[in-house]
């Protein structure tokens, strides 16, 4: 009879206590999400903003300064204190929010039952703000669900935007701000300010519906009677977004880049993975962490309403005209393929690392900290 006792795993102990302190790690992060919401209801008495900058970055120098002093990775640390306040934002979005000084406004979205129109309802209706939603089947009750509303936020696909705001704008009061959620701004406003005689702004979320606001990007065209409307950028800020006004032409100029191109790119990316017949299982076989970044980026896409892409891609006229160039330069690298033309890949290459100059280097550590969290979470 063998009565030998079970071989005992040499890191038992270590293990033992690194299990005990992860234990630790748990209770204190529960203890502090316990404070958080004693800062929830401070904010929301006190009517301060969930994300507050200065305060954040205080908090990161400080800790790094301290990991350094004890022999730990200040990156490593910034990045742990990073997820921890990103996960107290979260939470603080749950529940109630602040809102400006004065009363309730009484808010109608159009498209209130989309994506977006769903993640602002929420956080109008935690703000303590009344609101009302039109869809495509309730016109018949226009007039009752725009009487006395202080605000109507236009967010339904760009292509329909102009065609709602003229049948909206002639059931608002006068005084109501009328908004949209559109990726476009000049269009838009002429369309709203020819129908609505009263304050006009134009808006662009510069998010998608899948994410909670705090440190997302509104920006603004305030176009008529910027004082009317002051109360939602500010209560944009309260979710805390960070805000910024922007000219209406620049911000086209921008978008064209931004979106219309890049989505085009992407299109054309999936199309011609599609075209060669590799399943995407099969890519990430073989794939380099930052491969595997490019093609989720452009698989992103793809889980998304192609209608709401194609009203993005060919948004007006200025916008394909922008995309027929980018094709037209693809005809010359083509035949620089074709020709097997090493030396005009060099200089092509050259030139537009000039272009964008000490900007590569950082783009290129930037993404290295992307690609090294990507490969840590997912590989």
């Amino acid at each position: 009879m063998n009565d030998t006792a079970p071989a005992v795993h040499p890191l038992a102990d270590v293990r033992e206590r690194l299990d005990a302190i992860d234990q630790q790690l748990l209770e204190l992060l529960q203890a502090r999400n316990r404070i958080i919401g004693e800062v929830i209801a401070a904010k929301i008495e006190r009517q301060l903003p969930i994300f507050d900058g200065a305060r954040e970055d205080e908090k990161i120098a400080r800790f790094r300064s301290e990991a350094a002093a004890r022999d730990l990775d200040p990156d490593w640390a910034e990045d742990f204190l990073r997820m921890v306040m990103s996960s107290s934002r979260a939470r603080q979005s749950r529940g109630r929010f602040p809102r400006p000084p004065g009363p309730p406004r009484r808010v109608l979205l159009v498209g209130g039952a989309g994506a977006m129109g769903t993640l602002y309802r929420s956080h109008f209706e935690r703000s303590g703000h009344p609101v009302r939603v039109l869809e495509r089947g309730d016109w018949l009750h226009v007039q009752a669900l725009a009487a006395d509303v202080d605000l109507a936020i236009v967010c339904v696909p760009i292509g329909h935007t102009p065609e709602v705001i003229r049948r909206l704008a002639p059931h608002l009061p006068a005084q109501a701000v009328l908004a949209d959620f559109t990726s476009t701004k000049r269009g838009i406003l002429e369309c709203m300010l020819a129908a609505h005689p009263g304050p006009v702004l134009s808006l662009h979320p510069m998010h998608g519906p899948d994410t909670t606001l705090g440190r997302q990007l509104m920006l603004y065209c305030a176009a008529r009677d910027a004082a009317a409307g002051a109360w939602l950028i500010e209560q944009c800020r309260l979710w805390g977004m960070r805000t910024a006004a922007v000219v209406a032409d620049d911000h086209d100029r921008v978008m064209h880049q931004i979106q219309g191109l890049r989505h085009f790119g992407t299109l054309l990316h999936g199309a011609f993975l599609r075209h060669s017949g590799l399943q995407p299982d099969a890519l990430l076989q073989y794939s380099s962490p930052v491969y595997r970044m490019e093609l989720a980026m452009t698989a992103r896409m793809f889980a998304q309403d192609a209608r709401m892409y194609a009203d993005i891609v060919l948004a007006d006229a200025e916008r394909r005209q922008l995309l027929q160039d980018y094709l037209a330069l693809q005809q010359g690298f083509a035949r620089m393929v074709a020709d097997n033309d090493r030396e005009a890949f060099v200089r092509e290459f050259r030139e537009i690392a000039a272009f964008f100059g000490d900007y590569a280097a950082r783009a290129r550590q930037e993404s290295a900290y992307l690609v090294e969290r990507l490969s840590e979470r997912f590989a």
